[in-house]
């Protein structure tokens, strides 16, 4: 049983999404603020964490930082209607995915299966021997899909399970191009709609990562218009 966080000042959400996950067999813990989760989370963490982004003593920025200083457990926003901003700069903290409020409790739901199925997979449960799960040396880049570890130039990146599989599917054909519709079937099921602006923003994510390795990093090309793809170095 997967052990969900959730996160939020609003107790109807706290509420409704909670009994909903439990339904669909999930453990919750609830908390009220970013504070209180954090010192919860200090002590044992949880599977995933779904996050409001603007709460009292703590907002969701500040936690997921936090956050990302010691673990790279998966992290979905909660964004109000209007919070682009918020929005893209989350996924550049290195939050997973986002959901806008008022939004579908079955979204949401899928949303959480289709993180902890990625997870499950880079934490070695899922140990299939294919192409997604073999060490891949693209010229200056390895990765190892079941230690879910990069290193650039010989030095190790740090990278959330979404930019994983977008840098996995792109360097797995250097040269070739990779539309945004399909790095969206890489990233996410089907069933789960996103727009071309997370993966944009997953992408820009992806690249300043890289670069704190190596400062001219410039193997993933953007396509203006077309897409991205991955040229070897």
């Amino acid at each position: 049983m997967s052990k969900i966080a959730l996160v939020d000042d609003d107790r109807n959400i706290l509420t409704s999404v909670s009994m909903t996950l439990e339904a669909e067999g999930f453990e919750v813990e609830t908390y009220n603020d970013g504070q209180q989760a954090l010192d919860a989370f200090n002590k044992n963490l949880p599977d995933m964490a779904v996050l409001d982004i603007k709460m009292p003593r703590m907002d969701g920025m500040d936690l997921l930082q936090r956050l990302r200083q010691k673990t790279q457990m998966p992290v979905i926003f909660l964004t109000s209607k209007d919070d682009e901003i918020d929005e893209v700069l989350g996924l550049r903290m290195g939050a997973d995915d986002y959901v806008k409020k008022p939004f579908s409790q079955r979204l949401l739901v899928e949303r959480i299966r289709a993180l902890l199925r990625r997870q499950e997979a880079f934490d070695g449960e899922i140990v299939a021997d294919t192409e997604e799960t073999k060490v891949m040396n693209r010229g200056e880049l390895i990765m190892d899909p079941l230690r879910h570890s990069v290193s650039w130039k010989g030095a190790d990146v740090t990278l959330t399970v979404t930019e994983f599989l977008l840098l996995q599917a792109l360097a797995q054909r250097p040269g070739f191009v990779k539309s945004r519709d399909q790095l969206m079937d890489v990233a996410y099921d089907d069933q789960v709609y996103v727009d071309d602006r997370t993966i944009d923003s997953h992408i820009k994510r992806l690249r300043k990562k890289m670069r704190t390795a190596d400062p001219e990093f410039s193997a993933i090309e953007t396509l203006y218009g077309i897409g991205y793809r991955y040229n070897e170095e």
